[in-house]
């Protein structure tokens, strides 16, 4: 069981964000479809592990609160969440751990703000030169990211059928309820979309700032999203150390599918614990 969330004002809207444990500040960034409670079997063993972590749901997500327009969704606005986030809980610098979407938010996060991570875990997805050349395989699993577009007609066809093309496009049904649950709720799925559809840019950036701070890329072998090529060339674009580490069997959630072999990794590579010897 979670310990309970509190609520941050981070840029002029509200933010739910878990904070537990003691120690040095993790920060956990989810995805899409998920919120804060994709890590749940993280949040747990990162606090024995002797951390501090703190878990929001990023605007739209969870509960935190919706913005309206898509342009709300834009990279700006979100790198600029999780500085303001930062800036509230008054910490200066932070381990960094993003995941689907959230890895996309904490890549920028790297790049743009340096002095404020102390290092970064990239789950699933690689930095975005080397997602955009990740060859044509990644392109076609890319598709859904093309039907997003579709504004209102997404919507409408992912939740006919008890959701039978959201079900068949994520294909995790142990975690479908809980997806359910939540974005069945007013503004939710859309607020979802919104990452997708306000940053179609970033597909088309071809020049970034290199990366000066740790990175550590995990790829899951049954990710249907992502293929290993995007994580693997990630290792050209990081100046201050780079490692990766590959987990077998596990789909794209690799943190509730292998969260034992997630959780090791996590603590191998954070370093600076208050436990450690």
């Amino acid at each position: 069981m979670l310990p309970h969330a509190r609520r941050i004002r981070v840029n002029g809207r509200e933010l739910n964000v878990l904070i537990d444990g003691e120690g040095p500040d993790v920060l956990l960034v989810h995805g899409f479809p998920d919120d804060h409670t994709v890590w749940r079997r993280q949040i747990p063993a990162l606090v024995e592990a002797g951390y501090r972590v703190i878990a929001p749901d990023t605007r739209g997500c969870g509960e935190s609160e919706i913005a309206p327009r898509v342009a709300d969704y834009g990279i700006d606005e979100l790198v600029a969440d999780l500085v303001g986030l930062l800036d509230a809980l008054g910490i200066e610098k932070v381990r960094l751990i993003g995941h689907d979407w959230g890895a996309v938010q904490c890549w920028q996060l790297a790049i743009r703000h340096p002095e404020r991570v102390e290092r970064f875990v990239a789950l699933s997805v690689g930095h975005p030169i080397a997602y955009s050349q990740g060859g044509l395989e990644q392109k076609i699993r890319s598709y859904y990211a093309v039907l997003i577009q579709l504004r209102g007609l997404m919507e409408f066809l992912v939740v006919r059928f008890n959701w039978l093309l959201f079900r068949w496009l994520t294909g995790f049904p142990e975690e479908f309820p809980r997806w359910k649950q939540q974005l069945s709720r007013a503004g939710r799925l859309t607020a979802g979309f919104n990452y997708y559809r306000a940053n179609v840019r970033l597909l088309f950036e071809k020049k970034y700032p290199r990366v000066k701070v740790p990175v550590v890329g995990v790829w899951s072998s049954g990710d249907r999203f992502l293929v290993e090529k995007q994580m693997l060339g990630s290792a050209q674009h990081c100046d201050a150390g780079w490692q990766y580490e590959r987990l077998d069997g596990c789909n794209h959630w690799l943190q509730l599918s292998a969260p034992d072999d997630t959780n090791r990794l996590l603590r191998m590579h954070l370093g600076g614990s208050r436990r450690d010897p």
